[in-house]
C-alpha cells in the first residue's frame, strides 16, 4: 500500500480512469465494471477493480485540484505500477462552439498553476497529452459514434476568480475551457514515464451562463465514461 492508497500490490490495474469525485468512480464501478472490487476507502476516496469487456480496468476518485491529482497520479504510477491513466471530469467551455455536455480532450494543459517547480526545469514546460492515447480515442470516438474537441485547456488552480475577464483572455488564445487537474496528472506521467488523456464534460458555460446539476455531474455524463473506457481498454 501507499500513504494514501489502501491497496495491495496487484489489486489495481495498468489502466485506470480518473474522476474527480469518487461517487463518480463508484458510480463507475457499478454501472460499467464486470466483478468491481472496493480496494480504497482512505479518506473516502474510493477506487476500485473490475473488468470491462474482458480487460482488468480500475477507477480512482482523486479529488480536486492539482495537488490532489499529483498526489493520486505518482503513487498510482510509482507505486503500484499504472501505465495509463486518463482523467475523466468536467471542465468550463470558453467558447460559443463547445456546448454544455459536448466531451472536450486536453491535447495540451496551460495552467497557472506552480505545480512544475517541483522538477526544477530551467524553463516553461508545457504539459502533454498521450498521442497513444490520444490516437485510440480517435478510435473510440468513430465506433461509438461520439464526438469530442480536442486542443489546449487551461488547468486553473483557482474556481473563484475575481478579475471578470480573465476567462475572455485565454479563451482569446484558442484555450478550449477550464478544468482544475490535467497539467499535473501530464506533468507527474511524462516524468514517471506513464501514459495520460484528460477528457472532460462540459458541465457549465463562460458565454451562455448554462449550469449542470451537481447529481447530473455525477451520474449523467455517461458518454464521456464510455468513451474513457474504450480507449482506455483498447
Amino acid at each position: 500500500m501507499s500513504t494514501h492508497i489502501n491497496a495491495e500490490k496487484g489489486q489495481i490495474a495498468e489502466s485506470i480512469l480518473l474522476p474527480g469525485d469518487p461517487l463518480r468512480a463508484k458510480f463507475i464501478a457499478e454501472n460499467f465494471l464486470t466483478g468491481a472490487k472496493c480496494y480504497n476507502e482512505v479518506r473516502n476516496m474510493f477506487g476500485y477493480t473490475g473488468t470491462y469487456k474482458g480487460v482488468p480496468v480500475s477507477v480512482q476518485g482523486t479529488g480536486m485540484g492539482m495537488p490532489s491529482i499529483g498526489i493520486y497520479s505518482w503513487e498510482l504510477i510509482s507505486d503500484f505500477g499504472v501505465r495509463n491513466l486518463m482523467r475523466i471530469g468536467t471542465a468550463g467551455s470558453y467558447h460559443k462552439d463547445i456546448k454544455v455536455r459536448d466531451i472536450v480532450a486536453g491535447v495540451s494543459a496551460s495552467t497557472n498553476s506552480n505545480y512544475a517547480e517541483a522538477f526544477d526545469l530551467p524553463g516553461t514546460y508545457a504539459p502533454c497529452a498521450s498521442f497513444e492515447l490520444l490516437m485510440k480515442l480517435e478510435d473510440a470516438s468513430e465506433e461509438l459514434g461520439i464526438p469530442f474537441h480536442a486542443g489546449n485547456i487551461l488547468s486553473s488552480d483557482t474556481f473563484y476568480d475575481t478579475r471578470e475577464d480573465t476567462w475572455k483572455r485565454w479563451a482569446k488564445m484558442n484555450v478550449m475551457a477550464v478544468e482544475m487537474e490535467a497539467a499535473a496528472l501530464y506533468m507527474n506521467a511524462a516524468y514517471l514515464g506513464a501514459n495520460a488523456l484528460a477528457i472532460m464534460t462540459i458541465s457549465d458555460h463562460f458565454v451562455t451562463g448554462e449550469e449542470t446539476t451537481a447529481e447530473e455531474r455525477q451520474e449523467s455524463f455517461t458518454d464521456m465514461m464510455k468513451l474513457a473506457l474504450e480507449t482506455i481498454t483498447a
